[in-house]
């Protein structure tokens, strides 16, 4: 038996549950292939893989030098901290011809050298709330080393991919698999701008499928050309199926971004679609939601099972009425139309929803609260970290009821729901607090409103996209969605209001996108402030963005 198959037999103790722990997950042949082949260039190349895992990358860059005429067996360089992965990779790399050296080190503990003319690979991907420890106090700081600060929320793939590239000399090219939280999330800015501002040439890579649907994380392939030849004047973007698809590859689109250290997400819409909210923008019909009023995050209670009760629930524990408050129920599925009424929480009380929240005084507490307080004592419910970390721990720490509530998690398009009901609202959506001076037109129509394609469209760009093809608005990125301006609102509230009953059926019914068509030609067609091409535009890169985020939804793969 080689040696090769010794270690490969040897590596059925290191199972999936065990490599997804330290974020290692196998690359396509396709993909390492690809990458291989754009980075290196000529048979002199020094390659480096960051993360050698079994060495699918250097075992296709032996192969690369080879056919470019290596005289030599080519020497190629990694670093892997998993010492039985290193293991594999060194006998894989010489039964390639290669000659293998690779260091058994957490890569952020190795000092860049600048001598590298290719780095490649595939950054572990571990979530910053399992990163943690001396290993990420390294990233942080390696990350820093190249004018990178990152935040708390930063991933492993972060860091990873600026102390990459310092390893590189000038004019080196850098590709990595990344997670598509590269193109939108908020931790990731500095990330983006450094890419831009130290290479020359950007190119990036998107998928309509998901590649790794076991890492339940889409990628984008990140090839950057001339490190320290910088600044790139715009992005490359790519787009195929799959990873079978990168031998088709196109020339690709051009996106230059204003600023690089924000989202990317428009990258993935054409021009003509983006240039109506441009416009509207710059006439002043359009705005972003933080100029309605401030989105804020709701309540955490510690846990939602026993603060959340029914009406049955708290009847049947004998509370009394000051110790209940009104609650929007967990989640967001009751908010898909324009208001939230008591009707509406007295209906989805029959049916079973939590619609009053547990909050006793803290000080005249009844004996059924009490007795309802021991039982959570005695089911540890006081452990919980939210619990134990506030006093007296049963009293949930309030939010006041918002004007308005947003979805935070959506699978078409998020939603704001005027609060006719003044409901708390727990955690599982966002509140608005509207401004006084618009307060009153905002309750009665900017629901109503916010249902027009070019601010759907826009949620596509400012929200973030997830594997399950779930879309998320964070209160962050809620600020800078697009909205129509009060100026808007007001000019065209008699029409707004003349279809907001049959937009409300509409919505009941499930037909957002014919409750949408009716709101576009009440709010911006009649009007001549987008024309019907542009419309067609805005409407065909929205349905284009959901269907690529649903694609990859875990009912499509």
């Amino acid at each position: 038996m080689s040696n090769v198959q010794e270690l490969l037999e040897r590596s059925l103790e290191d199972t999936a549950e065990v490599r997804k722990a330290r974020g290692a997950f196998f690359t396509p042949e396709a993909i390492t292939r690809f990458v291989t082949d754009w980075a290196i260039r000529d048979a002199n190349a020094t390659v480096l893989e960051p993360s050698a895992g079994d060495a699918a990358f250097l075992v296709e860059a032996v192969r690369r030098l080879r056919e470019l005429g290596a005289d030599a067996p080519p020497r190629v360089d990694g670093a892997e901290i998993h010492a039985h992965s290193a293991a594999v990779a060194r006998a894989r790399v010489e039964a390639a011809g290669g000659i293998p050296h690779i260091i058994v080190d957490d890569f952020f503990a190795i000092q860049p050298t600048g001598q590298y003319s290719a780095a490649v690979g595939n950054p572990p991907y571990i979530r910053y709330q399992d990163f943690t420890g001396e290993s990420r106090a390294r990233a942080r700081a390696a990350a820093f080393t190249g004018g990178v600060n990152l935040t708390g929320l930063a991933s492993s793939w972060a860091a990873f991919t600026v102390h990459s590239a310092l390893f590189l000399r000038s004019g080196g090219r850098l590709g990595l698999v990344l997670p598509a939280e590269l193109l939108s999330v908020n931790y990731a800015a500095p990330v983006r701008k450094f890419i831009f501002e130290r290479f020359a040439r950007v190119n990036l890579v998107l998928f309509t499928e998901q590649v790794f649907p076991e890492a339940e994380a889409d990628v984008v392939l990140l090839l950057a050309d001339g490190f320290d030849e910088g600044p790139a004047q715009h992005a490359t973007v790519h787009e195929v199926k799959n990873a079978a698809e990168l031998s088709e590859i196109g020339a690709g689109l051009t996106f230059t971004p204003s600023d690089p250290s924000d989202k990317w997400t428009s990258l993935l819409v054409s021009p003509d679609a983006v240039e109506p909210l441009h416009s509207l923008s710059a006439a002043g019909h359009f705005t972003h939601l933080e100029s309605w009023g401030d989105t804020t995050l709701g309540m955490v209670t510690g846990n939602n099972r026993f603060f959340a009760l029914t009406r049955a629930q708290a009847k049947g524990l004998g509370l009394a009425p000051h110790e209940l408050l009104q609650l929007s129920p967990a989640g967001s599925s009751h908010l898909r139309g324009l208001e939230l009424t008591e009707e509406m929480l007295t209906e989805l009380d029959g049916r079973g929803r939590a619609t009053l929240l547990f909050r006793p005084s803290a000080s005249d507490v009844s004996t059924a609260a009490r007795d309802y307080i021991a039982h959570g004592e005695r089911t540890e419910v006081d452990q919980a970290y939210k619990c134990r970390v506030r006093t007296p721990w049963f009293r949930v720490p309030l939010v006041p009821p918002a004007d308005l509530l947003l979805t935070c998690m959506n699978a078409d398009t998020p939603r704001l729901t005027t609060n006719r009901a003044g409901a708390h609202h727990l955690n599982s959506v966002h509140g608005v607090y509207l401004n006084p001076d618009s307060r009153e037109l905002a309750r009665e129509l900017l629901p109503l409103a916010s249902l027009n394609s070019v601010t759907l469209l826009n949620a596509e760009m400012v929200g973030r996209s997830y594997g399950g093809g779930i879309l998320k608005m964070e209160p962050r990125e809620a600020d800078r969605w697009a909205m129509p301006s009060p100026a808007l609102v007001t000019a065209r509230a008699e029409a707004l209001r003349s279809i907001k009953s049959r937009v409300a059926d509409l919505l009941k019914a499930g037909a957002l996108l014919e409750a949408v068509a009716h709101v576009d030609g009440a709010l911006l067609l009649a009007t001549g402030l987008v024309g019907t091409d542009d419309m067609a535009s805005v409407r065909s890169a929205h349905r284009e963005m959901t269907a690529r985020r649903m694609a990859r939804s875990s009912g499509r793969r």
